[in-house]
């Protein structure tokens, strides 16, 4: 099977991933600036998330601009990686809820290796 509908499905999941993280962010009542104080948590976690799904999108769609044909393991492959990147909204609202806390980096550390 030719490359290209795999990348569409892992184009387009990753595209929900990133909708799903920006859905999470909750908009502030207040008209001041200061209000975006108490979300700083909550936007570094979506910055960093971002960057890190940005990152994997990059180096998937270079993997597979030198590749020619998709093998059954290489779906499966690929499904592996969808599935631990599909999990990204929950540890970026987790860390953001939390704050960064001290207590809550090492398992989020876990689900960005």
């Amino acid at each position: 099977m030719k490359t290209t509908r795999l990348e569409a499905f892992s184009d387009g999941v990753l595209a929900i991933i990133i909708t799903i993280m920006v859905l999470e962010l909750k908009v502030p009542h207040a008209v001041e600036l200061a209000a975006l104080k108490p979300l700083l948590p909550v936007l570094l976690s979506y910055v960093l998330s971002f960057i890190y799904l940005g990152i994997y999108w990059n180096n998937h769609h270079h993997l597979f601009q030198a590749t020619e044909q998709v093998s059954g393991g290489i779906l499966w492959a690929n499904l592996h990686l969808l599935f631990w990147l599909s999990l990204f909204p929950f540890t970026t609202g987790w860390m953001g809820e939390n704050g960064l806390a001290r207590h809550s980096e090492p398992p989020c550390t876990v689900s960005f290796c």
